[in-house]
């Protein structure tokens, strides 16, 4: 039978953060999770764009509440603030997906210096995931999301240039952050199995799935090979509200576990189902590393 956004189980009494929410895969997520009474918190880089697409969410759902927060996810110090809100807030949590995401934008850098696509994707994730740990846990059976894509596959941690300062290659930089989210959440599983945490670290990725990625990338390139090459590549995407099925199940469903990642069918479109991660995500001596690099960045910075 095909997984839907109706075979989502009953939400009432959870609290859910979506970051990048205004749009795209966390729009659909967002919309989702309220139809099933959830509590979103949609935190976003632009509280203007949050509160267009909270007014639309409102429209279209009479379950749930929705509460915005500020989180530039480009910037370490924006994401202590906003955990350090939550905190005093809610004191809880029950899920945090982790979906915001920048694609092969020109050479760009973070508030703190960092190549944009690995402090994004990747950096700024993990240490929103590490300040919310704390009321994660103590949720019985909570769960962290992290959506990463099929680019993991041809991702690379360039070790020795890891922000791009000797070379930059935009997709090489993208593929390299998708593959550090798979690492960080397969490390991150595996510490809260080692610690006997009731909480757990799914992955999910949306396949080709019709989002804001492919404009803004066209448009921050200004580039019209790019445009052509997904106008040809058109009748292969599917919607955001189908891409976005794979981290709703890897969020909500009964069956699904830490340690695993969900896509669509064929890893390009269709239903959610189990997926294997790439291959260069399993060496556990390599999440480590990049972990403990990861973490030293994050505390620099702090």
């Amino acid at each position: 039978m095909k997984w839907t956004k109706h075979s989502i189980p009953d939400q009432t009494g959870r609290i859910a953060l979506i970051t990048g929410s205004n749009s795209g895969l966390g729009f659909e997520s967002a919309k989702a999770l309220l139809d099933k009474g959830a509590t979103v918190i949609m935190g976003c880089r632009s509280l203007q764009k949050a509160q267009t697409a909270k007014e639309l969410l409102l429209q279209s759902t009479n379950a749930g509440s929705i509460d915005l927060i500020h989180i530039d996810l480009a910037d370490l110090s924006s994401i202590h603030k906003a955990s350090e809100e939550l905190k005093a807030k809610y004191g809880r949590l029950n899920l945090l997906i982790n979906n915001a995401g920048v694609m092969a934008p020109p050479l760009t850098r973070s508030n703190q210096g960092l190549e944009l696509q690995f402090a994004v994707n990747h950096l700024g994730h993990m240490a929103l995931t590490i300040n919310l740990l704390p009321i994660l846990e103590k949720e019985r059976a909570s769960r962290v999301v992290t959506v990463t894509s099929g680019a993991q596959f041809m991702g690379q941690i360039s070790w020795g240039d890891l922000q791009s300062e000797k070379s930059y290659n935009r997709w090489g930089a993208y593929s390299q952050s998708k593959l550090a989210n798979v690492m960080f959440a397969l490390e991150l599983d595996a510490r809260l199995r080692q610690s006997e945490s009731d909480s757990s670290s799914l992955l999910a990725h949306p396949g080709l799935a019709r989002t804001n990625l492919q404009s803004t990338s066209v448009s921050s390139n200004k580039s019209w090979q790019e445009a052509i090459a997904y106008q040809l590549m058109g009748p292969l995407f599917q919607s955001a509200k189908m891409g976005s099925l794979p981290q709703l199940y890897a969020a909500t469903s009964i069956k699904a576990k830490g340690g695993q990642q969900y896509g669509p069918n064929f890893n390009f479109r269709g239903f959610p189902k189990l997926c294997r991660s790439a291959p260069s995500a399993l060496n556990k001596k390599k999440r480590k590393m990049l972990w403990e690099l990861s973490e030293a960045l994050i505390e620099k910075f702090k």
